[in-house]
């Protein structure tokens, strides 16, 4: 058997070569036996004399050493290595055998060929902390060179000493690309050689269920698998190949926890980084990331007002390098650049235009401050303290807060922390509210509801934002955002109290929200729920509560569905589970087995089968018994946006015995709209249209021409894959064959003198 299992290696490695894919580099059968009766060179001859591409590497396994010299043999004749494991400490120590063989030729050739590795999630070191989630876990990538003998003595032998690295937090990477530069919707990434992405606002390693862990195969996404819409893969392939180019597509961006999308077109930026196997890549949005406002205030003037303490600034944005020296990590960005602007710490380094653009937006948002005091003092204004907070956003990372109300007594106490990374600058994107304002046409507000999640209800609040732009020009740059966020009691209020006013005469209206046979809805432009007249139903999706009229807003063109893909989902999966392993590893299970089979049988004499299948049937239902698992998985789920130009609607939607009618209105300078509906027909045979998920499944065939269909790779630029000085003779297993009779030996002689 084993000469067919070594033809089909040779066979297997052949045809691997001929496709052009893979390093083609060093190639390797690794052997594990318990012996051989043959040495089959008539096989190496064949595929592998005399150039010896293939290193053949050999593994005795057991004590005993009857076919170990047959083993040897192939090895040594193969520049491979021989290896006996006789216990389990033999595993550990001479298993890994293999890596110094195959470094010989980068050894003898001298070749501190650097490595970089993919990514990976790893706790993170104390320097490193600021840049972990609430769990220390951080992506990572390790630099590495190997560390060789040069004495001449040694030189044939290729003699590794170890490999010296260190770990590189990958966000550290991105820092020469500063946030501000790339715009509201910009962001940087970084891939492999093998088209793995490195680092991407998209790419989620982790999965939440009970604690966070980490996803099996989180370290090779490819960037085909985020960047989906690029579908013959011209961005992936050119950065595979190290190019240098720009690339645009048009793109579907999911935000707030992929319910909602931003249709829009951005440009690809890319290039590969020397001196690594990393190509990295830039995106900026056309409207928004090629523009810049710039502005000039004193020193004394910014600092005066970046000292105010409704002031903060992005905690992930590099405006001063505080990681250079040890005396600076303690700094907060703002204290800083009050060091750096006052000139107490000449070492920093600082973003000289970033730090006069915050200094800037400090000058010119100051007035807000009193502003938003006055409408505190004025009672009349907030009487209830229904609005809580008032924010603004710049394109510097600068944001201003006031509080109408204690802390304590917020609603939503997450907005604009940590805990809702969504509301904050980050090192990936710009706050949710203001990239949702800044795609909204000029002068009109976004509103939003906070999506619950688990058993924690969210949507006791609304958000408002607009976008701030000199002009109403779409080529103009939104330099900030402005808000307020308020408690959703009170904007229901408002809602109900607007909804009574009509235009006639006296300003009463025939019909309103108030009829029983009306019901009235206030939606935004994704579709979900602000306000409805039964509480439950506020923050879901239109189209549940809704089925009938929903499909029908699609067929009419007011909404419109957009299909969306999740290559790194996680599907919930039911599989069998048999206690059979853990009853073989408990002894104690294995005890509790052996006398219940001892009962069994003598039950089974004195009652004739009927005890004993009661018996066994609990243990069958065990045996059977399914849990569920997550597991990686593709899914595709829909999203909806309405569309602009239609102001308002009125329609009909015929059911099996009746007519449901309905009116769609745009509210003016804003993303909501007011749906009233006839509730007198339920149309109950049309299902609701919902945003779940969908598992994709794959037949067999489409899975097996995915496995065969490989995407490009590029290979090292370097490879020491054999050299001719390099000594095949040293390939193992001296002291494992001569260490029996030499023991024997030393046996025989100790018995002698002690007679």
């Amino acid at each position: 058997m084993l000469d067919i299992a070594l033809n089909e290696a040779f066979d297997l490695l052949s045809e691997f070569n001929h496709t052009g894919e893979g390093s083609i580099c060093s190639q390797a059968i690794m052997l594990i036996a318990d012996g051989a009766v043959d040495t089959y060179d008539t096989i190496f001859a064949k595929y592998n004399w005399p150039d010896r591409k293939v290193r053949i590497f050999t593994y005795l396994i057991g004590r005993e050493a009857a076919f170990a010299d047959n083993l040897k043999w192939m090895a040594c004749a193969n520049k491979g290595f021989f290896t006996q494991i006789s216990t389990l400490a033999d595993v550990q120590e001479n298993v890994m055998a293999y890596l110094h063989v195959l470094s010989r030729p980068k050894v003898i050739d001298q070749e501190h060929d650097v490595v970089w590795t993919e990514a990976y999630v790893d706790s993170t070191l104390p320097q490193a902390q600021k840049l972990a989630d609430d769990q220390g876990l951080v992506l990572m990538t390790t630099v590495a060179m190997p560390v060789f003998s040069k004495q001449n003595e040694t030189r044939s032998k290729g003699v590794l000493l170890g490999v010296v690295g260190t770990d590189v937090p990958v966000k550290e990477l991105l820092k020469a690309i500063p946030k501000y530069k790339l715009g509201i919707h910009g962001y940087a990434f970084a891939i492999t050689n093998n088209g793995y992405i490195l680092t991407h606002p998209e790419l989620r390693p982790l999965y939440e269920e009970g604690k966070k862990r980490r996803k099996p195969n989180y370290s090779s996404v490819d960037l085909s698998e985020v960047e989906w819409e690029d579908r013959d893969d011209v961005l992936r392939n050119a950065m595979v190949n190290r190019k240098t180019g720009k690339f645009s597509m048009e793109v579907k961006k999911t935000v707030d926890k992929g319910k909602r999308v931003l249709v829009m077109t951005n440009d690809y930026y890319y290039t590969d980084i020397k001196g690594t196997p990393f190509s990295l890549g830039v995106v900026l949005s056309r409207g928004h990331g090629k523009y810049f406002f710039r502005g000039n205030v004193t020193v004394e003037e910014g600092l005066h007002d970046l000292e105010h303490p409704d002031v903060s600034l992005a905690d992930e944005w590099t405006y001063c390098n505080t990681d250079l020296h040890p005396e600076h990590r303690h700094l907060t960005q703002l204290k800083a650049i009050k060091k750096y602007l006052t000139g107490k710490e000449p070492l920093l380094q600082c973003d000289k235009e970033l730090i006069q653009e915050v200094l800037f937006d400090a000058v010119v948002s100051a007035p807000l401050e009193a502003y938003w005091t006055s409408l505190a003092l004025n009672k009349s204004e907030n009487s209830d303290k229904d609005v809580e907070i008032a924010f603004l956003g710049t394109r510097t990372g600068l944001t201003r807060v006031n509080l109408f109300v204690g802390p304590e007594q917020l609603t939503y106490k997450d907005f604009l922390t940590s805990d809702d990374r969504e509301s904050i600058y980050n090192a990936d994107h710009f706050p949710l509210w203001y990239r949702r304002a800044a795609e909204q046409i000029p002068g009109s507000f976004v509103y939003s509801i906070p999506f619950s999640t688990g058993s924690v209800n969210r949507s006791t609040v609304v958000t408002a934002s607009t976008a701030i732009q000199l002009l109403d020009d779409r080529k103009s740059p939104v330099v900030a955002a402005v808000g307020i966020q308020m408690k959703l009691e009170f904007f229901q209020r408002k809602f109900s109290i607007a909804s009574r006013q009509c235009a006639s005469l006296d300003g009463k209206c025939s019909r309103t929200c108030d009829d029983d046979v009306l019901n009235c809805y206030l939606i935004d432009n994704n579709g979900f729920i602000l306000v409805s007249e039964d509480y439950r139903q506020t923050g879901n999706f239109f189209g549940e509560i809704e089925g009938a009229v929903m499909n029908k807003l699609l067929t009419m063109g007011s909404f419109k569905r957009i299909t969306l893909y999740d290559y790194q989902a996680m599907c919930r999966t039911n599989k069998e589970s048999s206690d059979s392993a853990h009853s073989l590893l408990d002894p104690y299970h294995a005890l509790f087995a052996a006398v219940k089979w001892i009962m069994t049988e003598l039950i089974l004499f004195l009652v004739e089968f009927n005890l004993c299948s009661w018996w066994n049937s609990g243990h069958s239902v065990k045996a059977q018994r399914l849990k569920q698992t997550l597991e990686p998985c593709d899914t595709e789920y829909p999203a909806f946006v309405s569309e602009r130009t239609i102001k308002e609607t009125t329609g009909t939607i015929n059911c099996d015995d009746c007519t449901k009618s309905f009116v769609i209105q745009q509210i003016p300078s804003s993303n909501l709209f007011m749906v009233v509906v006839d509730n007198v027909c339920s149309c109950s045979n049309v299902a609701p249209i919902t945003m779940a998920p969908i598992e994709i499944r794959y037949n067999e065939s489409l899975k097996c021409e995915r496995l065969k269909s490989q995407k490009i790779r590029r290979r090292p630029e370097s490879c020491h894959g054999f050299h001719p000085e390099e000594n095949a003779r040293e390939c193992g297993g001296a002291f494992g064959i001569s260490s029996r009779p030499i023991t024997m030996l030393l046996s025989l002689l100790m018995v002698y003198i002690s007679r």
